[in-house]
């Protein structure tokens, strides 16, 4: 039986996992990350925490290598991070080779929406598609594309950017130079700005009294007002909904995947956002309505939430080096056939 190493590495919080290849979690290690200190301290920390879980499972099972990742983009040729929003100081860092150059063993190095993706193809909700597109609702919009089993990385690495995809025409400006984008909608940060907007302009008095006894108006604040029958945190949850249902009209009308799985932070939020994004996705998506429309039940497009929560990317990077190992053993089975021929 065999192991491998998950690493999901965050701007706050470093997590890793020692799990089995039949997705039995064996083990996890977690600690905060300290990106103050520097991105040399932060990888000397991970390798630790890697070495210890490696020997003490590596007496019982057979070791596959360490999976990691990453809040960035990365270039997958080279195993180095271009750029990395909560980890200021990793731009043009040659993180695959230092952390190998440490463990001594392989190493695979992934965007963390992909690794979400991944983890919930593998032992979440899409278990049984064979394809998928993943919607990660969290401080930003992130997403990720499977095809056939395989993550679909794009031509520069950068396929995924959803939370990029224009949603409201002349809307408000994003980080990336564009207007309108989801992540201005369906973010846990846009949502603390619709909220601390409606509450400081004085049509939302729930809201304002929410913001007196907090710091701030987080998402789940926000939520829970909404839950608590709040008209102004529903209608922000209805802005969120129709957002996320007008992105997922392009998605599906583009890419008629079988399955379209919405996770991070903000999808705990479901029944306060999911049905306006229904609603949205119906009235925008022909795709979406055909398939709902025919007999066989195969037929039709899955739209749901994801069942990993925040595990979903720690499996998802352990499942990287096993499936390196899958590629090589069909390889040399493929070449074996070849030579008896």
């Amino acid at each position: 039986m065999s192991f491998a190493i998950g690493v999901d590495l965050g701007g706050t919080n470093l997590r890793i996992a020692a799990i089995e290849e039949t997705g039995k979690l064996l083990e996890t290690f977690n600690t905060t990350t300290p990106v103050k200190r520097g991105r040399d301290f932060v990888i000397d920390e991970m390798c630790l925490g890697i070495q210890g879980l490696v020997h003490k499972f590596s007496h019982t099972y057979h070791f596959l290598g360490t999976g990691v990742g990453i809040p960035g983009i990365i270039e997958m040729e080279t195993g180095t991070v271009h750029s990395a929003a909560n980890l200021p100081d990793w731009k043009d860092y040659p993180v695959k080779a230092e952390i190998q150059s440490r463990l001594g063993a392989p190493v695979v190095l992934e965007n963390d929406a992909n690794c979400a993706a991944l983890g919930e193809k593998w032992m979440g909700a899409a278990r049984n598609a064979d394809g998928l597109c993943m919607v990660t609702l969290g401080t930003g919009v992130g997403g990720a594309f499977i095809f056939r089993k395989k993550i679909w990385h794009g031509m520069i690495g950068m396929a995924g950017e959803i939370g990029h995809m224009s949603v409201v025409s002349h809307g408000p400006a994003c980080g990336c130079g564009g207007r309108g984008c989801l992540e201005q909608f369906a973010s846990a940060t846009a949502i603390r700005r619709m909220a601390a907007a409606a509450a400081r302009s004085g049509s939302a008095p729930g809201l304002a009294r929410a913001l007196n006894e907090n710091q701030e108006l987080t998402a789940k604040i926000v939520f829970q007002q909404a839950v608590l029958g709040d008209q102004v945190a529903r209608q922000i949850f209805e802005t969120v909904g129709v957002a996320l249902g007008t992105a997922l009209a392009s998605l599906v009308n583009a890419l008629n995947l079988p399955m379209y799985v919405i996770g991070g932070g903000v999808a705990n939020a479901w029944t306060a956002f999911s049905p306006a994004m229904f609603r949205e996705l119906e009235k925008q998506s022909v795709v979406f309505r055909a398939g709902k429309n025919m007999q066989t039940h195969h037929n039709r497009t899955m739209v749901t939430r994801a069942v990993l929560g925040s595990e979903a990317g720690l499996i998802g990077a352990a499942r990287l080096p096993m499936m390196l190992k899958d590629s090589h053993d069909y390889c040399s089975r493929e070449t074996a056939a070849v030579q008896m021929c």
